[in-house]
């Protein structure tokens, strides 16, 4: 990320796309990309269980801001439309949404930045609460993600007892796979991952020799960004970005690619 100047020429544009995404749907995604020639690293968010909602557009330009083509797909398309709580409340009744569609959305979105002609072809992963759980799990079942950062994400371990139909395999089985660095921002507080399940994380990535840095903040539970709720801390949640972003610029830009 370049230090900001007054005399910079600032500009981004944001609206809705629409996307290739799983089983040959047609879904639509919201897109803020930096105006300017390029090129731009990538980075596709993938919303949490609450929904396609008003603070991923945020995010989501927070990153165009940070010089990133940013994209995040609606990964409730196929569930009807309506307010993110009411589309939310029906995939909460039908169980979740797939992990394989969830995965091949995320990847059809990384696609489709490296095709944008301003795109310097490297396209990381970030996700939230859910979010988190699935870029782990894009990001050890394919090679569409570059870097990685997991917020948060709950039931990356998963017990026999709590797989579903939909969530049919613990994404910690899968760790072996990952194919990228992988930063994680967790707080001491949460119930989902808590400490103990964060640690079996770390200990697993450790055995298998991946690129990773964690980082659990105390005085913090689940959600600590979300400035809109109870839960958000700002001193950690500061950090947390700062952390996010020196990340990326570790690993996005490299020019041996």
């Amino acid at each position: 990320m370049r230090p900001y100047t007054t005399d910079m020429y600032e500009g981004m544009l944001a609206e809705t796309a629409i996307i290739d995404g799983h089983k040959g749907l047609r879904i639509n995604a919201y897109l803020a990309r930096p105006l300017g020639p390029g090129p731009f690293p990538g980075v596709v968010l993938i919303h949490h269980r609450p929904g396609w909602d008003e603070w991923y557009r945020e995010a989501t330009r927070r990153f165009a801001y940070h010089g990133y083509l940013a994209i995040s797909p609606n990964l409730y398309f196929s569930f009807g439309h309506g307010t993110p709580e009411e589309v939310t409340e029906k995939v909460r009744t039908a169980g979740g949404v797939h992990d394989d569609d969830v995965i091949a959305d995320v990847s059809n979105a990384a696609n489709y930045l490296r095709a944008m002609p301003t795109s310097n072809d490297w396209v990381a992963g970030f996700g939230t609460c859910s979010g988190g759980r699935h870029v782990f799990l894009v990001a050890c079942r394919t090679k569409s993600l570059d870097a990685a950062v997991d917020c948060w994400g709950g039931s990356v371990v998963m017990k026999k007892e709590d797989l579903t139909p939909n969530a049919p395999v613990s994404p910690l089985d899968y760790a072996r796979g990952l194919s990228c660095p992988l930063l994680g921002l967790f707080g001491q507080e949460d119930r989902n991952p808590d400490q103990q399940q964060v640690a079996e994380i770390e200990l697993e990535l450790k055995k298998l020799g991946k690129s990773y840095e964690f980082y659990s903040y105390p005085g913090a539970g689940h959600g600590f960004f979300y400035y809109h709720k109870p839960s958000y801390r700002q001193e950690q949640a500061v950090d947390g970005w700062d952390k996010i972003w020196s990340f990326l610029e570790k690993h996005m830009n490299n020019p041996s690619r």
